[in-house]
């Protein structure tokens, strides 16, 4: 492929992909994450699979938007900087709409909150019964990728 064709190659691409790339309102934002979603479905898990390379250019664009909007940038920027536990308790919490009453692995609501709120520290035992019921792996409660 000649550099005129690979130019003509990305222009067009560029010209179909480009309210995903440069996302620039709330829909644009998600039409992109349903985009995102759709591909990572579809894509392999396999290193090679050349959507990939899509994924992480949507990815990027997602993240950029997310950084330049307040609102989203302050949910980014508070979800870093919550321990893994207790940022994996409240996605928890909120993906099964559960309340601190939900969750007797962890101990009564004002156990629950008191580890919510950083002052109590998951025990071993609440790790282990928490990645039973919902059938993850403990380490996932200390920031390890699956």
């Amino acid at each position: 492929m000649g550099h005129a064709s690979l130019l003509h190659a990305y222009d067009t691409f560029f010209e179909t992909a480009k309210s995903y790339l440069v996302i620039s309102n709330e829909s644009e934002y998600k039409a992109a994450l349903e985009e995102l979603d759709r591909i990572f479905e579809q894509a392999e898990d396999k290193p090679d699979d050349p959507r990939n390379l899509l994924i992480d250019l949507l990815a990027s664009a997602v993240h950029q938007y997310e950084l330049k909007n307040e609102g989203l940038g302050a949910f980014v920027e508070e979800s870093n900087s919550l321990k893994p536990d207790i940022a994996l308790l409240r996605v928890l919490m909120t993906q099964y709409k559960l309340t601190g009453s939900d969750l007797p692995e962890i101990g009564d609501k004002t156990m629950v909150s008191k580890v919510l709120n950083g002052s109590r520290q998951l025990s071993r035992q609440a790790i282990e019964k928490l990645s039973e019921r919902f059938g993850l792996r403990p380490g996932m409660f200390f920031g390890d990728q699956p």
